[in-house]
């Protein structure tokens, strides 16, 4: 079995939920506290054993190859001014990963954003993972993937239950549980009604997927926004293969969207030991009703 070592990052959309200030600044780069919501990702999948990165950019992204690449000049006035802490930081960012760039030249769908990282992520299995959803875990969630993944030897993607309010919003499973927190997938439908769902298992955005997904990919006609959904990619490859859901252990916060962005800020936030105590001591001042 191959073993996966790539993570592709789709990060070429528009961020227009949090206009104006991603109207020249990437979604990507937001700061959940003092790091852009890419890094966290990124993070999670070196904890999970993946090194070689490939990020799916678009126009004005730029921000984002600048945050990972050498900053000769801050680098060199950091070090003249003697603040090595800071230096370390900034220097990890730029080692921490072998790092490729491809362009989406029009932001028509994830799975038209992997499509057009075929090329880079070659005939291998490989693992995908939406900067929005930030996830908090003692094991990474990629790496509780990958264990299903080397066990199972098919694609495994996360899942999580939502509110059947909700449902709309997502990719939704049908499936039999066949263990701990783990379904064989049935069938998935995207963003259904709340009367056409088949259950309240949201698809999240953290998979790892095998390379014949790239033939169902081309398969896929264009939703009425003209965009390639990769649930419907899924949809068509499991009909070849069997497709594995895992409802993953830890919290996950949507980043996507101002309230979840800002849940995961303060919650960020209260675990730092140089900010906690000061933060919760704050809030409690606030006397809030």
């Amino acid at each position: 079995m191959a073993k996966v070592r790539k993570a592709a990052f789709p990060a070429a959309g528009l961020g227009t939920r949090f206009l104006p200030a991603t109207k020249a600044q990437p979604k990507e780069m937001l700061p959940l506290v003092d790091k852009p919501l890419i890094q966290y990702g990124i993070e999670e999948a070196l904890a999970s054993g993946i090194d070689n990165i490939i990020v799916i950019t678009g126009r004005g992204k730029n921000a984002i190859e600048d945050h990972f690449d050498i900053s000769f000049e801050l680098e060199k006035i950091l070090e003249q001014r003697g603040d090595t802490e800071l230096l370390k930081i900034v220097q990890k960012i730029s080692d921490m990963i072998n790092v490729s760039y491809v362009r989406q030249k029009e932001a028509l769908g994830l799975g038209h954003a992997l499509l057009t990282a075929r090329e880079l992520i070659g005939n291998e299995p490989f693992g995908c993972l939406l900067g929005d959803d930030i996830i908090d875990s003692e094991v990474p969630c990629m790496k509780q993937l990958l264990n299903v993944f080397y066990e199972k030897n098919h694609p495994v993607v996360a899942i999580e239950e939502v509110s059947l309010d909700s449902v709309s919003s997502y990719g939704i499973i049908a499936g039999k549980q066949i263990g701990e927190n783990l379904y064989e997938i049935t069938d998935m439908i995207e963003k259904p009604s709340r009367n056409d769902a088949p259950s309240n298992l949201a698809i999240i955005g953290r998979y790892v997927l095998t390379p014949d997904l790239f033939d169902a990919l081309s398969q896929v006609s264009p939703d009425n926004k003209s965009e390639i959904q990769l649930t419907n990619g899924l949809k068509i490859l499991l009909k070849e293969r069997p497709i594995f859901g895992y409802k993953f252990k830890g919290t996950r916060y949507d980043a996507g969207n101002k309230l979840g962005f800002l849940k995961a800020t303060v919650e960020f936030a209260l675990k730092r030991k140089d900010l906690g105590e000061a933060f919760r001591e704050y809030l409690i001042s606030l006397k809030l009703r």
